[in-house]
């Protein structure tokens, strides 16, 4: 909801249990009223008439209060918007109007020739925030242009929480004291990155249940900055956008403009967990792409034979992923081009003659036989200097003239920001998917930029964000010519999840640490903001041959899994027939608990912190708890699970047991582990009754 004061200088979004308000001053300066509980008008329109503070000197009564601050003028807090013309740098802007478009509020600005426009959003408790600036000037550079600023009310001791990491250990969560000043986080690889997704949370003394919690997350795929500063007066500020420095952006010519992506932001008074689960009911309601739709049981060819592949072997694969009750089957690598390494083929999207000599259409319907849909493996923005495409084409890559290539993983990335390379990866991918029944497309990103020149272009900069925008605009051009093909983001495991790539792709993979105990870890930090429906988990074979050589059970190694989209990757050809018969048992639980697992409200019960870690699932009547029992130490019983959100005044089914239990459920599970440390797991299903 969206409400106006009378004298049309004082606005209010409303949602279920949230409201955020804004006022703009007579002398044009946009300030920030409140973040929160929700209010009425008439209190944000008392807030309104508050004073700014005195004059202090040294100090700005500005800094900490605007709503989009600006470079130029009384201010000394990071600007959000920074800009460059030939004579002059800095904004001093004036406000021409607002305008209502549906549940969108748009503030028009003006500063010379260039119209900036601020757009607001409030999706339920979520408020979207972005920028478009038009030119209609002589040409100017955008050193920076944010999405967006977020202020937070006066509070003592704020805490943040992010979500940091590295290859193989993504999205680990840690929380810690905000102190005087600013602290930075972002990427400069150009795209999202292993290192931070971003996302950051502030509270004073929330717990999983209880208290307030401010999170803001960005939707963006390139280079991206989060700037969390606290203020000499003790104010917060977050400012965020896509591009990590201020060395310049973009340049406008007269009649360009640029929109930045959306900076979304989330108050809830009901702890890190009701934040989570508003976080996810926003995404499968507003973000990811057919989100009612159950993600299919995937099997992916990668780790059963890396390059060495061919269309009888892949049969074998996928006779034995149908056996199992897989409804999915990827060809991962090494289909294509003189793909038998990773030294070389990249950009050749054709299949391999030797490997497949009719192409992939016969492979596919036989996988459409057997049942299961089909996917292939590509990654488009990358090419090997060996290949067909780099030899014709050597000039398409990123690189700085005179100056030696790096080449990570024996590729170059492709500058996607020019229009031929567009052109070609567009004809490429529509004659692939029109070549075969293709249901499904992993498109993965495994080296980050380096050697981002663009020898020729006036502005080579430019790159960075173009390279982002013409990857969005493929993947769009993609799913409107074939919209029964999902696709998944992968980046050699998590380095591209974020609200801008999951707005055109079905799933995420969410890390190439496919061991089930550190997915613990990395499952926990990525449903702090990410909702379960998008994360792929895979069960591959122990020991676990990717990292450190740990054995776990199948047991485990399903219960892990079974947090996200459910999908296999070990070697199915080597499995025993007891093997396979087990996890034909996971398989089908796993379609059985799909629906609340996927779709349910997700309610983290206790961390994994080296112990006894769960989580549970509700959706309507329908309960399902997943339990990981690390370690036991010392003979210690295995603590009850207490559950929550169940309906009080109902009875509720165990389906493992058969038992009856009242209201607030304590179960006491069986877990165990032995002498040796055997990691243990288990399902719980409750049934309203």
């Amino acid at each position: 909801m969206l409400e106006i004061s009378a004298n049309g200088r004082t606005w209010l979004l409303t949602g279920p249990t949230s409201g955020y308000a804004l006022h703009l001053t007579d002398g044009d300066e946009l300030l920030h009223l409140h973040w929160g509980p929700r209010i009425a008008l008439a209190d944000a329109e008392a807030l309104a008439v508050s004073p700014l503070p005195e004059y202090r000197p040294f100090e700005s009564p500005l800094d900490g209060r605007e709503e989009y601050p600006v470079e130029g003028g009384p201010r000394f807090v990071r600007p959000a918007l920074s800009v460059r013309t030939d004579e002059r740098r800095g904004t001093e802007w004036g406000f021409e109007r607002y305008d209502i478009d549906g549940d969108e509020l748009r503030l028009r600005f003006l500063d010379g020739g260039l119209r900036i426009t601020l757009h607001y959003r409030m999706r339920d408790d979520v408020v979207e925030r972005w920028v478009t600036l038009d030119n209609e000037g002589p040409a100017l550079e955008l050193l920076r242009a944010d999405s967006a600023t977020w202020t937070l009310p006066d509070r003592d001791e704020w805490r943040l929480s992010q979500l940091h990491g590295r290859w193989g250990a993504e999205s680990r969560l840690v929380r810690s004291p905000l102190t005087y000043g600013e602290k930075v986080l972002g990427s400069r690889r150009g795209h999202t990155g292993h290192q931070h997704l971003p996302w950051v949370a502030l509270d004073t003394d929330a717990t999983e249940e209880t208290g307030e919690v401010y999170g803001c997350a960005l939707g963006w795929s390139g280079s991206w900055r989060i700037a969390v500063a606290q203020l000499p007066d003790a104010r917060v500020q977050i400012t965020g956008g896509a591009g990590h420095d201020d060395s310049g952006l973009l340049r406008l010519g007269p009649g360009e403009s640029f929109t930045t992506p959306v900076f979304a932001g989330l108050w809830s008074g009901g702890g890190f967990g009701a934040a989570s689960r508003a976080w996810h009911a926003y995404q499968r309601a507003y973000v990811i792409p057919d989100a009612d739709q159950d993600r299919p049981v995937l099997f992916n060819s990668w780790e059963a034979t890396e390059f060495d592949i061919s269309e009888e072997q892949q049969s074998v694969l996928a006779r034995r992923a149908a056996a199992i009750g897989v409804e999915l089957f990827v060809v991962d690598d090494g289909w294509f081009g003189a793909r038998t390494s990773d030294r070389a083929g990249l950009g050749d999207w054709v299949p391999n003659p030797d490997r497949f000599p009719s192409g992939l259409k016969p492979l596919a319907e036989y996988v459409h036989e057997l049942g299961m849909q089909f996917g292939i493996w590509v990654e488009p923005e990358m090419v090997n200097p060996d290949s067909e495409l780099y030899r014709a084409h050597p000039s398409w890559i990123q690189y700085e003239a005179g100056r030696k290539r790096t080449e990570f993983r024996d590729q170059l990335v492709l500058n996607l920001a020019r229009e031929d390379v567009q052109e070609y990866l567009w004809e490429r991918l529509d004659g692939l998917l029109s070549s075969a029944p293709i249901d499904y497309v992993k498109w993965d990103f495994n080296r980050c930029f380096t050697d981002a020149g663009w020898p020729g272009e006036s502005y080579p900069q430019r790159l960075w964000v173009d390279h982002v925008r013409a990857l969005y605009g493929l993947l769009d051009r993609l799913r409107a010519a074939h919209p029964g093909v999902a696709f998944e983001s992968c980046s050699g495991g998590g380095g591209r999840i974020d609200l801008g790539v999951l707005g055109r792709t079905d799933q995420v993979w969410t890390s190439d640490n496919t061991d089930p105990l550190d997915r613990l870890a990395v499952q926990h930090g990525f449903s702090q903001v990410h909702p379960a429906r998008a994360m792929a988990a895979w069960v591959t074979d122990s020991p676990n041959a990717m990292l450190n050589h740990r054995a776990s059970s199948l047991r485990f190694r399903f219960v892990s899994a079974m947090a996200g989209v459910l999908g296999v990757g070990g070697d199915l050809a080597r499995w025993s027939e007891e093997e396979l018969a087990e996890a034909r048992e996971w398989v089908a639980l796993y379609k059985e608990i799909r629906p609340v697992v996927q779709h349910g409200d997700l309610y983290r019960l206790r961390p994994p912190n080296g112990g006894l870690s769960a989580v549970q699932y509700v959706r309507g009547g329908d309960a399902v708890v997943l339990a990981w029992l690390q370690a036991q130490r010392f003979g210690e019983p295995v603590p009850a699970l207490r559950l929550r959100a169940l309906d009080p005044t109902a009875s509720y089914e165990c389906l493992e047991t058969g038992e009856t239990h009242r209201g607030a459920v304590m179960l006491h599970h069986g877990l165990k582990t032995g002498l040796c440390g055997d990691l243990d797991a288990t399902v719980i299903r409750l049934r309203r009754i």
